[in-house]
Order: structure tokens, then C-alpha cells, then sequence
């Protein structure tokens, strides 16, 4: 835990590869202060295909799921960290966001965990 997965459209990884984007997220993440680095997983799908509005305009949306048990203050900070990042090493996509889902620490399994 926890995952980090990024949407985005394919046409924003002309200068920046896949793997820059995630070695950029994993290290906000880090700096964050909330996770153990070997648990940070980042992930990216990058699509074709899309509309933002209507239009096929670029876009980039990261969907973290973390374990419960951090404050808003703190979910809050780690979204406006990542999206500033993101809005550095991408100044002229116009759509960069984030969510920060939680889940309960009952009912997570791996295989850990068994």
C-alpha cells in the first residue's frame, strides 16, 4: 500500500517517458512522509481514446487508494503535492488532478496478509 494509478492521455508522454512520470509520483509520495517507499506503487494507463468535455483535450488524473487512518489535512496535502508535480513537468496540460480514496484496514488482503 498504497497505489497510485495514473490516467492520462498518450499524447502528454511526447517528452516525458512513463517511467520518469512514475520515478516523479513514487518520490512525492516518499516526501509525503506517509507510506514506506516499499510500499508506494505507481502505476500508469495512458489512453488514446478519450474525451475531457467533449473534446479531446489533454488531461492527466491520479486515483490514489490508500490504507484509512490519515487525516484530511494530510490526504489533502499529498493531492496538491502530486497535481503540483504533475502541473512542473507538464505546464500545458490544461486537466491535472487527483483523488485520494481510503480503505479499510478489516477488509484488505494480500497475500501477506493470509
Amino acid at each position: 500500500m498504497p497505489h497510485f494509478i495514473i490516467d492520462c492521455s498518450a499524447s502528454v508522454l511526447t517528452d516525458i517517458s512513463q517511467e520518469q512520470v512514475n520515478q516523479e509520483i513514487h518520490q512525492v509520495a516518499v516526501a509525503s512522509g506517509l507510506f514506506t517507499e516499499s510500499d508506494i506503487k505507481v502505476r500508469m494507463r495512458p489512453f488514446e481514446d478519450y474525451l475531457v468535455g467533449g473534446k479531446t483535450t489533454d488531461f492527466i488524473h491520479v486515483f490514489g487508494s490508500i490504507m484509512q487512518g490519515r487525516t484530511e489535512a494530510q490526504r489533502a496535502a499529498l493531492s496538491k503535492a502530486m497535481v503540483t508535480k504533475l502541473k512542473e513537468l507538464f505546464a500545458e496540460v490544461p486537466f491535472i488532478a487527483m483523488n485520494v480514496n481510503e480503505f479499510e484496514k478489516s477488509t484488505y488482503c494480500n497475500l501477506n496478509s493470509l
